[in-house]
């Protein structure tokens, strides 16, 4: 009889038990998401360059474009650099041009793979596989639409700055392209497409790497350009009539 007491005593001990861990685990669980979403809200109160609330991924493009930029496949870009690099180093460097560089590897090509295929017999090897190159028709029908959709965009915008209704814009416009000519003097067209791709394959990738110190030194250079964009704004740009229309009607008063 006092055996049955003690097992029954014993196993409303473990009940007790269980119950006790049971609320500390609730307790722990709980004070654990509690901390993440502390710990979320946090990060989306820290400054991310250009205001971003999406992964670097997604702001670059996304898909194979974003793979490239940002050195996912390593190879792959590191190719596509390497023979950017080789066009620029052949074209500026050496001084090489277009199509004699085309005919002097269609001639190289052709004249290895004639050979190749005409003494494969002597050699006793089999012949070289040249596979059939064909240029599929779907890419280049999204490549020509999405270009057509940006080039409408372009003429639209440039309707719309030509038309006088805003002189911000329009000044703005002009300062821009008066500075890409400037640095179109100082280096050619096929260097500062070089520069931009380098750009491009850099830019991205370091800020992926360091973005943590690269944001709150961003954060502090952005709440500076903010006070001279206001100060420039109080003495300059608000002087300026946003039309033709608003700047005939400040003459007539």
């Amino acid at each position: 009889m006092s055996d049955h007491e003690d097992h029954k005593a014993e196993s409303f001990m473990e009940k007790i038990s269980e119950k006790v861990h049971g609320l500390k685990d609730d307790s722990s669980s709980s004070s654990d998401s509690d901390d993440d979403n502390k710990i979320s809200a946090m990060k989306s109160k820290v400054f991310r360059l250009f205001g971003r609330e999406k992964p670097l991924h997604s702001v670059v493009g996304g898909g194979k474009l974003a793979d490239l930029l940002l050195w996912k496949d390593k190879k792959v870009s590191g190719g596509i650099l390497g023979g950017a690099t080789t066009i620029w180093f052949l074209f500026e460097l050496l001084e090489y041009h277009l199509l004699t560089l085309v005919c002097h590897s269609l001639i190289l090509t052709l004249a290895l793979l004639f050979l190749w295929s005409n003494a494969s017999t002597f050699i006793k090897k089999s012949p070289p596989k040249i596979p059939e190159v064909a240029i599929p028709e779907k890419p280049v029908m999204e490549i020509v639409s999405s270009l057509r959709i940006e080039i409408n965009r372009g003429l639209a915008a440039i309707r719309h700055i030509a038309s006088g209704k805003d002189l911000k814009k329009f000044l703005s416009v002009i300062a821009g392209l008066w500075f890409v000519s400037i640095i179109s003097n100082s280096c050619n067209f096929l260097t500062l497409i070089y520069i931009l791709l380098v750009l491009l394959f850099s830019v991205p990738v370091t800020y992926d790497k360091y973005e943590d110190k690269i944001d709150p030194l961003a954060e502090k250079a952005w709440i500076e350009i903010k006070k001279q964009y206001v100060v420039l704004d109080a003495k300059v740009l608000s002087k300026i009539p946003r039309s033709m229309k608003e700047l005939k009607d400040k003459k007539k008063v």
